[in-house]
């Protein structure tokens, strides 16, 4: 079963990509904070390359603006990810988290088997608002669909 709204997000270990990687725990993330975390089935496919990190990183600005900080996630290595965020041209403050195995995409419940695509475990596409670690709005898109998850989608439903 997926979190939902009024729960907490779960207290996992994960890579976050600024300078250098480093290796957190998800709490201490989302702890404190207005948070918007997207997450793309794969760095480097096509809808996350073209549509989806690039829609955040347009509308980066708009999230600060409101104190709203804006993290990505995916079910890629964390050298993945630097290079994506490098290629993305994703500024420092939009923190790229890396969870490689998967540990906190699947306590979030939000995973999807790729398997027949040759891509194994991977986050489904969604979108989460937090307000100090509790789960405000949840849009989990259908799939093959790409609409609740935008920044545009969620900076609308956020308000």
């Amino acid at each position: 079963m997926s979190i939902q709204v009024g729960q907490t997000v779960p207290d996992v270990e994960i890579r976050t990509i600024g300078a250098e990687i480093e290796q957190t725990q998800t709490g201490p993330l989302f702890a404190g904070r207005k948070v918007v975390m997207f997450a793309v089935p794969g760095a480097f496919t096509p809808t996350c390359s073209n549509r989806h990190l690039p829609g955040y990183v347009k509308h980066f600005a708009e999230f600060q603006a409101r104190g709203i900080e804006v993290m990505c996630l995916a079910v890629n290595d964390a050298y993945v990810m630097q290079a994506w965020a490098a290629s993305q041209q994703v500024p420092p403050q939009l923190l790229m988290l890396a969870d490689g195995n998967g540990s906190f995409t699947r306590a979030l419940g939000l995973e999807l088997d790729g398997s027949a695509y040759g891509m194994g475990l991977r986050a489904k596409r969604f979108a989460l608002y937090a307000e100090d670690g509790v789960v405000k709005l949840l849009q989990v898109e259908a799939p093959g669909e790409f609409r609740v998850s935008t920044a545009e989608a969620m900076l609308e439903a956020i308000g």
